[in-house]
């Protein structure tokens, strides 16, 4: 696997690295000497490690920076001390020194700190530049296992989540999907200065099908009339199964006289085709839908459009179901019926 590395530092720095790491098969170097560019290519494309070139302008504030981001908090960041005051010989005294060095930079931010040997130590005693590659390599890997630990994390928390906004039974999205749709959907609206549109259904008589054919012939039924109605919309509106037999079908860049359309071809749909529930039962049915669009005056979390929805919905039924119910107006006694 090409692990990738984003080094803020300078050529000269890069040039020092060890072989291993410069060898294009195995690793992908993004090299940066300016901050904001670094901040940028981190917010946009991660890599699996950070080195950090101590002596740059900005080394450690790039370090605390990338700490104080939720996002970027797993990324290993692997601080480089290359600058002048670093020691030939080592006194008991320096190396203390030392210490305290590494403990502040880590305090600062970085998960590793580790001082570039130079020219003179590489001189008295050869074996140390060997040695000082190996550590570079050993504390790659620590950033490469967290890295892929946390991608593995966030790939399970997806999972989940995807589940958790999914419908077992129909398999299309659910009522909290819905719930957290809906406020984004409004936004993306007013921020584009687009038409936003929603349909809420329901089956007409659904307790009669449970009393007379049972629960799992009703719960096949509700995974046929998904499998329709998704079938039957663009890919960019979204249904949700609302709860029991009522769903609801957000219309992006739809104006309430296109969403009554798209619901009378769907109450169309419907009702001219019956279910199949196996070779011998064939169910028909009918639905009753209720269309409202986005006002000025709804609230950002779409309650009140839903609401508007939901009342067309209740007229479509006392008027005898099968048929959509369009609110053209804020006042509710100018609801306008559609027959299909």
């Amino acid at each position: 696997m090409n692990v990738s590395i984003l080094v803020f530092g300078s050529e000269k720095f890069v040039a020092k690295l060890p072989d291993q790491i410069l060898d294009t098969t195995a690793f992908t170097l993004e090299v940066i000497a300016d901050f904001h560019q670094a901040i940028s290519q981190l917010e946009n494309e991660p890599p699996d490690v950070i080195f950090i070139q101590a002596s740059l302008d900005k080394s450690i504030e790039l370090c605390g920076w990338i700490k104080n981001q939720t996002q970027l908090s797993w990324l290993y960041c692997i601080l480089f001390e290359d600058r002048s005051y670093q020691l030939a010989t080592k006194s008991e005294q320096d190396l203390c020194w030392e210490w305290e060095m590494t403990a502040t930079a880590l305090r600062q931010g970085a998960d590793a700190y580790i001082w570039q040997v130079t020219d003179e130590i590489i001189a008295q005693n050869p074996v140390s530049l060997a040695a000082h590659h190996q550590v570079i390599l050993a504390q790659v890997n620590v950033g490469l296992r967290k890295a892929q630990k946390y991608r593995e994390l966030m790939r399970t928390n997806d999972l989940l989540s995807a589940i958790a906004l999914a419908d077992s039974l129909t398999e299309i999205s659910n009522r909290r999907a819905m719930e957290w749709d809906l406020p984004r959907q409004v936004k993306k609206a007013r921020t584009q200065g687009n038409p936003l549109s929603l349909i809420i259904l329901d089956i007409d008589y659904f307790k009669k099908v449970n009393d007379t054919y049972g629960h799992l012939v009703g719960d096949r039924l509700l995974q046929l009339l998904a499998a329709r109605l998704r079938h039957n919309l663009r890919s960019k509106d979204t249904p949700f199964r609302y709860g029991g037999e009522e769903f609801v079908i957000v219309l992006t860049n739809t104006t309430g006289e296109e969403a009554v359309i798209v619901a009378e071809r769907l109450n169309r749909i419907v009702a001219e085709q019956p279910f199949a529930m196996s070779k011998e039962l064939t169910i028909p049915i009918t639905i009753s839908l209720g269309v409202a669009s986005l006002q000025a005056d709804d609230d950002d979390k779409g309650y009140s459009l839903l609401h508007r929805a939901d009342q067309c919905l209740l007229n479509a039924k006392a008027l005898g179901r099968n048929r959509v119910v369009s609110w053209e107006y804020s006042d509710f006694s100018n609801l306008r019926v559609m027959s299909s």
